[in-house]
């Protein structure tokens, strides 16, 4: 993907926004009445909605561009519903209803997607395997980003229900902290998974984010790595793990590394009877998995696609093998988490924000 590319669309898409959104706001009434009829007067007017949303993007650009998109889409759709009736009824309004339509909705709308993606809510999913004698609860979270949608003490809240679902094991899959993270809440999110009560553990795998890209948080790799191993978390990078008698983990390094091990590597001279989980943060290696005969393979990464009609258009058009939900490809079932927090946007209009429970039924051969 050209990035550079897509910035600058978005970048002059956001222009026509501030533009177009400029001449709608000039015909609310109240704007000529408070200009007193001067009309030169009514466009200065007209101009301040657009400089507090320029320095809202001064302040938080990626949010703010995101609504004003959102509110750019509406108020045409708003803009053209009414010149269409006025053509069907002959009619026209003195006031103009569109424009505070507009406002209302898209003020609602994400309003409601901020309150989604900050509502983490648990999603079950059910498989059964003959190589299985008992039964078997994974729970899985991935990108929780700390400190974008909560902090160290946030996360210890959602760990304390996923401790009431009674997991056998937890996987972490890819993502945990982030560039903007703070040590601080690093190690009492940590903490908080050192306190989970399970019969075979907490399981990490890194992701693109883990690792950090830039230099300024406060903390780096190892002392993320020392804070989990503090917590009895264990890592697992191109690493396996008997968990019970039945069951196999299988931790990948994140793709955007460029030494990871490919599938055929992990499970040379593995015991194919019993039931295989890959824990693999990036969605993009399905067909490798799919051949290698793993049974469930674990990922998050997408965030579900974030917003509607992203998600779907993503589903499609993306560099992800699936973007959320569960399917099956031969004998293996994949799984996708749209996360249980967000990056770069506190909204979710297209998904949920969530933690996974997986429950694993042993079927009679």
């Amino acid at each position: 993907m050209n990035f550079r590319l897509l910035f600058t669309v978005l970048i002059l898409i956001a222009l026509f926004s501030l533009f177009y959104l400029w001449t709608r706001f000039h015909r609310f009434s109240f704007i000529m009445k408070v200009a007193e009829k001067r009309k030169a007067v009514s466009w200065l007017f007209a101009a301040i909605p657009i400089l507090v949303i320029v320095y809202a993007a001064y302040l938080e650009p990626v949010s703010t561009v995101v609504v004003l998109l959102h509110l750019l889409v509406v108020w045409l759709i708003a803009d053209l519903t009414g010149w269409i009736v006025r053509k069907i009824s002959g009619r026209t309004w003195i006031r103009y209803w569109q424009g505070l339509a507009a406002i209302v909705f898209t003020l609602v709308y994400m309003s409601c997607g901020w309150y989604i993606a900050h509502n983490v809510v648990r999603t079950d999913y059910h498989v059964t395997s003959a190589k299985c004698t008992e039964n078997l609860r994974v729970v899985m979270l991935a990108d929780a980003h700390i400190g974008a949608n909560f902090d160290g003490e946030g996360f210890r809240k959602h760990v304390e229900e996923i401790q009431k679902t009674n997991p056998d094991l937890v996987v972490i899959a890819g993502d945990f902290v982030d560039d903007d993270s703070k040590k601080e809440d690093v190690a009492v999110a940590c903490d908080a998974l050192g306190k989970l009560q399970t019969r075979y553990g907490v399981y990490y795998v890194y992701g693109n984010h883990d690792k950090g890209y830039f230099s300024y948080r406060n903390f780096n790799a190892d002392e993320l790595a020392m804070e989990l191993k503090k917590s009895n978390v264990t890592i697992l990078e191109d690493e396996s793990i008997p968990i019970g008698d039945d069951v196999i983990l299988i931790g990948r390094q994140d793709r955007s590394v460029s030494s990871r091990a490919d599938m055929k590597t992990l499970i040379k001279g593995m015991n194919k009877d019993k039931y295989i989980i890959v824990a693999d943060h990036q969605p993009n290696d399905y067909e490798a998995e799919k051949d290698s005969g793993v049974d469930l393979v674990l990922s998050g990464h997408t965030h579900g696609g974030w917003l509607f009609p992203m998600n779907i258009i993503s589903s499609y058009t993306g560099p992800d093998d699936m973007v959320y939900g569960m399917k099956t490809a031969g004998n293996t079932t994949f799984l996708v988490t749209s996360g249980i927090s967000d990056w770069a946007l506190p909204f979710k209009t297209g998904t949920v924000s969530e933690y996974v429970v997986v429950d694993i039924s042993a079927k009679n051969k």
